[in-house]
């Protein structure tokens, strides 16, 4: 984003396109609420599912896409209403979904969004290292896990 604007933005997984996520997908996206906001959507597979799923701490690498929907606008005064587009489109189309999220397309959403992005199992497995490693949670910015010690 050039400095200076303004963005929020929600992700989840899709799996088949079906007929319903491709109407809400429509209706939502060509009813942005600035000329600068975008929906992408990312067709997965390919390398993603060479590796395990238990090898690494990424998860779902059986979702078929990656949903990305941001708004971006120029004046803070105006805030509100695009930050409602967004959680609209993203409520409307998340009953759809995986419900697992890439965790680099998270935004400041919680400890429940960074779990969907993990999994219950590989969640419990980094709160575990976290308890070990970290036990009092000094690197705890971006999608933290917090230690449970």
């Amino acid at each position: 984003m050039p400095h200076g604007l303004h963005c929020y933005w929600k992700s989840d997984y899709l799996g088949e396109l079906s007929d319903e996520a491709i109407e809400i997908l429509v209706r939502h996206a060509w009813q942005a609420s600035s000329p600068r906001s975008y929906t992408i959507m990312f067709q997965l597979g390919g390398a993603i599912r060479r590796v395990g799923d238990d090898d690494t701490a990424f998860e779902d690498r059986y979702a078929l896409h990656a949903l990305n929907i941001n708004a971006v606008w120029s004046d803070a005064l105006e805030s509100d209403q695009h930050i409602r587009w967004t959680r609209d489109f993203w409520e409307a189309i998340h009953p759809v979904s995986h419900g697992g999220v890439y965790v680099n397309f998270l935004g400041n959403e919680g400890e429940e969004r960074v779990r969907a992005a993990r999994g219950s199992a590989k969640y419990a497995r980094l709160v575990a290292l976290k308890n070990q490693y970290d036990p009092t949670n000094l690197f705890c910015l971006n999608q933290n896990i917090k230690p449970t010690v």
